[in-house]
């Protein structure tokens, strides 16, 4: 296959079949670096060579009743990791102005469990209301299962967009989690659409799944209409039921990337857990197909450190994008 001819039959409106996808997946290791040079032309059209810089706050920790066993919080792993309820108004504002230090545009509040009680609902929402008083950044959540009347609140205490993952496709979704189903998730997605939320949903790689299951994941994200599509690369965690699982390959990660990006060509992608581990040295190259990257660490493990992160943009010839006032 032509790849330059793909890229150049996306940007003028065309969209990618199922076959298409599965040639990018299927492609040799010696395709590589055409495959990522045209989902660069795709890249490049949408969002130039800006990267966004997202950064999370895990405001509660662990003590999960779900049993996703890719999760160092879920109630089946054994993972040593902090735990802690929900966090203060102030602690939760304080790290916005870290955030926006690090010339972060989005700052993601996340809180581990199924859904949020009233009582942390009360938090997120006084938390996003200060925030936008004061800190010039965009916010995130990540609460779980979300209700119409949760949704609105959010929204109206001034949450611009809202996390969802689906994680993978609905074929392969109950070999990793069985107390709420796939269709909870895409609910809970069209709820926080229908309430004026962007949409952030994407996924995680690596878990055993088919390239078969990434498609259909890729292909679910675009007909759910998300805004922004986060791909987590999995680091199998010790004390989860995946921790005997290996890495991807690097090309592997890179491959998936691109073939996201062709299927969603003007929606943001971004880089997000394991990167450091399964991409690796080659992590410059994702850069080419993803416009977005979490920086610092993510919700139980370090990142490689802001200043890496920076220098690695920086080196390859993208910027940062600046944050809206």
């Amino acid at each position: 296959m032509k790849w330059n001819e793909l890229s150049k039959r996306v940007l003028k409106g065309g969209s990618l079949t199922h076959d298409e996808a599965l040639a990018i997946m299927e492609s040799p290791d010696d395709d590589l670096l055409a495959v990522l040079d045209a989902a660069f032309t795709v890249r490049r059209h949408y969002f130039g060579r800006g990267m966004s810089i997202h950064v999370i706050r895990n405001a509660k920790s662990g003590l999960c009743t779900e049993n996703c066993s890719f999760c160092s919080q879920s109630v089946v792993s054994e993972s040593e990791i902090p735990k802690y309820p929900m966090q203060s108004v102030e602690q939760i504002l304080e790290g916005a102005r870290e955030a926006h230090t690090l010339t972060a545009v989005r700052y993601c509040i996340v809180t581990s469990g199924r859904t949020p009680s009233e009582k942390d609902l009360d938090t997120i929402c006084e938390a996003a209301r200060q925030i936008k008083s004061e800190v010039p950044i965009q916010i995130c959540t990540s609460l779980g299962l979300l209700s119409e009347k949760q949704a609105k609140r959010l929204k109206d205490a001034g949450v611009d967009r809202y996390n969802h993952n689906l994680e993978s496709a609905e074929r392969f979704y109950s070999s990793f989690c069985t107390t709420h189903a796939y269709a909870d998730r895409v609910a809970t997605a069209r709820i926080a659409k229908a309430a004026g939320l962007e949409l952030c949903s994407g996924g995680l790689v690596g878990m055993g799944e088919t390239i078969e299951d990434r498609i259909a994941l890729a292909f679910a994200l675009r007909n759910l209409d998300a805004d922004s599509i986060p791909l987590n690369f999995l680091d199998p965690r010790p004390g989860t039921p995946l921790a005997g699982l290996l890495r991807l390959t690097p090309s592997d990660c890179l491959r998936t990337l691109a073939m996201f990006r062709f299927v969603n060509p003007d929606r943001e992608i971004r880089i997000a857990g394991g990167r450091e581990a399964c991409i690796g040295s080659m992590q410059v190259l994702s850069l080419y197909a993803a416009n977005s990257m979490f920086t610092i660490g993510y919700l139980t493990t370090p990142g490689q450190g802001y200043q890496a992160d920076m220098d690695m943009i920086k080196q390859a010839g993208f910027t940062v994008t600046e944050i809206i006032e």
